[in-house]
């Protein structure tokens, strides 16, 4: 990705990805975020349901429930959250109707292109929801 905003947003998914309690804050942001977004302007199934699939997936590899994550898969979903908690990106967000435009497209990027391990996720859920 050439994408200056979203390779820092790597760089700190890597300070951040063995850290508990780091993650969790994050992931404490990103329900603060996902509050506060108008989601008029994007299609909230298309868009707010996957932010909520990729913090589940962080939340249970940060807490050791689930590591069938690959760690670089990790990593991409980690900055992906940074990404679109961080107000500053290629599109600031506090530009009217599309300042979230990169956000999205930066998570929707990374949910579709890991397909596979968010379904391998999706299903792992379904499987403690049906076992509690």
């Amino acid at each position: 990705m050439t994408n200056k905003f979203f390779n820092i947003a790597l760089q700190k998914a890597a300070a951040l990805a063995g850290k508990k309690g780091r993650l969790i804050m994050l992931l404490t942001k990103l329900g603060t975020k996902v509050g506060s977004v108008n989601w008029k302007a994007a299609d909230p199934k298309l868009v707010r349901d996957k932010v909520m699939v990729l913090g589940r997936m962080v939340r249970a590899y940060a807490t050791g429930e689930y590591r069938g994550i690959p760690w670089k898969t990790f990593l991409l979903i980690v900055a992906a959250i940074i990404y679109f908690i961080n107000p500053i990106d290629l599109i600031p967000d506090l530009i009217p109707l599309t300042g979230f435009t990169d956000d999205f497209g930066i998570l929707l990027w990374v949910y579709s292109t890991l397909g596979n391990e968010v379904d391998k996720f999706i299903a792992w859920e379904k499987t403690r929801t049906i076992a509690i």
